[in-house]
């Protein structure tokens, strides 16, 4: 090994230590690489605070929020010399009133971010407010005609849906609807006139919190699938063997680290000649190296897309010998990845057990065309779970894109042969 080698090696190894293994090894509980396109949007779309979409969704719900309180404290003075005591839910009301006003500055002034702490002192805070309207209410023994501000305590939680996981909003959800079916039971007695007013009561502080849950998730799981399908479909545009984004990340901090060992033998903080066990690293660390670049020699757009995406990677499998997914010409490829999209559907309506087999080739023909020499590429895909009537139309017009197709079945689930002309590696 040349000086050179042997420096580059010891600043690489000094630099990266074992990082390729790291990444090779390192997988996220869904079997994804922890550092793969997917797995970070992944992470992104379920880390605690609000995004831009559901920003602009906890801004309504705070109005949303606000104008139940306006409603509640009208009804409250209206009703005010019905109250035995008013003085509870009086306190209640300037502690909610405080409470929310209070959040809303924090959000404004902080950002869309609402640490732990705070969400506990808020759902304290709702608590408190709740055990007051409960003390006024219980004298009247019609919780569901009385009850004011620990029904907005409901919609108090709205805004804190798209600022804390779902995990902790559901349980300040069932905490409250366990406290008020409690009082229900313990202060009114249930008549066929009262029973409808309490179970409205309840329905009203429960039902939107938990329908607002519910949007938020679907919607930041749809923004996270279509976020990694607009990533995965930038590689459609790659060479025939092209290096991936987490490679192109390796690459990146592998010529950072060169530049900085250049520097460093250039100023002399470099010491030469390395010593046995330096260099010894270094090998290893270069034939890797070399080993990871061959490798990438094999690796197509195709196999790209498929292992970078947390929605493809789950359920496709790829089976492409002979690295036949780069010959497809752009629109083949696009036609080809939103083709295994659509047949795939949503991931709402997705049944578990759903996967796709995507074989391409091998080439057995090859047919001369008035453009030029061609060969055909036979691409099946194989899929379980996927019956026939479930496949929009969409589907077939994307794999037009990719070549005359022909569709049976097996087993129940759709089985797609497309013959697919394209360029002779010779030509191209």
């Amino acid at each position: 090994m040349s000086i050179d080698d042997q420096t580059l090696g010891q600043a690489l190894s000094q630099a990266l230590g074992t990082t390729s293994a790291r990444l090779r090894g390192r997988r996220s509980s869904r079997g994804l690489p922890v550092q793969s396109t997917g797995a970070r949007s992944l992470r992104q779309a379920r880390r605690a605070g609000a995004t831009l979409g559901t920003g602009h969704l906890g801004l309504g719900a705070a109005v949303i929020a606000g104008m139940q309180a306006l409603y509640g404290l009208i009804f409250f003075f209206a009703n005010l010399r019905e109250y035995p005591d008013p003085t509870p839910a009086l306190l209640g009301w300037m502690l909610y009133v405080a409470g929310f006003v209070a959040t809303v500055a924090y959000v404004l002034v902080r950002g869309e971010r609402l640490p732990g702490p705070v969400f506990g002192g808020i759902c304290a805070l709702l608590a408190a407010v709740v055990a007051l309207d409960v003390l006024a209410v219980a004298p009247l023994h019609d919780f569901g005609a009385y009850a004011t501000v620990s029904i907005s305590a409901g919609f108090g939680l709205l805004p804190l849906v798209t600022l804390r996981p779902g995990r902790e909003v559901v349980c300040a959800v069932l905490v409250l609807a366990v406290a008020l079916i409690t009082t229900v039971l313990l202060t009114t007695p249930l008549t066929p006139e009262s029973g409808p007013r309490q179970i409205g009561a309840l329905s009203l502080a429960l039902l939107p919190p938990t329908v607002a849950l519910s949007v938020v998730q679907r919607f930041r799981r749809m923004v996270q699938v279509e976020l990694d399908r607009v990533l995965v479909a930038s590689n459609t545009s790659q060479p025939r063997f092209a290096v991936g984004m987490l490679a192109s990340d390796e690459l990146a901090r592998l010529d950072l680290a060169a530049e900085k060992l250049l520097d460093g033998v250039a100023s002399g903080d470099v010491p030469l000649p390395l010593t046995p066990t330096v260099a010894s690293q270094a090998a290893s660390l270069a034939t890797e190296l070399r080993l990871h670049l061959i490798e990438g020699r094999r690796e197509t757009w195709l196999y790209h897309a498929v292992t970078e995406s947390e929605y493809l990677g789950r359920a496709v499998t790829l089976v492409d010998p002979s690295s036949l997914a780069g010959l497809l010409a752009p629109p083949q490829r696009d036609g080809l990845l939103q083709a295994v999209w659509l047949l795939l559907g949503d991931k709402q309506t997705r049944r578990p057990g759903t996967t796709i087999t995507l074989t391409l080739g091998p080439i057995t023909t090859a047919s001369e065309s008035m453009a030029g020499r061609s060969v055909e590429v036979p691409i099946r895909l194989t899929t379980t779970g996927i019956r026939r009537n479930r496949v929009v139309p969409a589907t077939w017009a994307a794999l037009d894109r990719v070549g005359h197709g022909v569709t049976s079945i097996k087993d129940a689930s759709v089985e797609v042969q497309v013959s697919c002309v394209v360029d002779a590696p010779a030509e191209s």
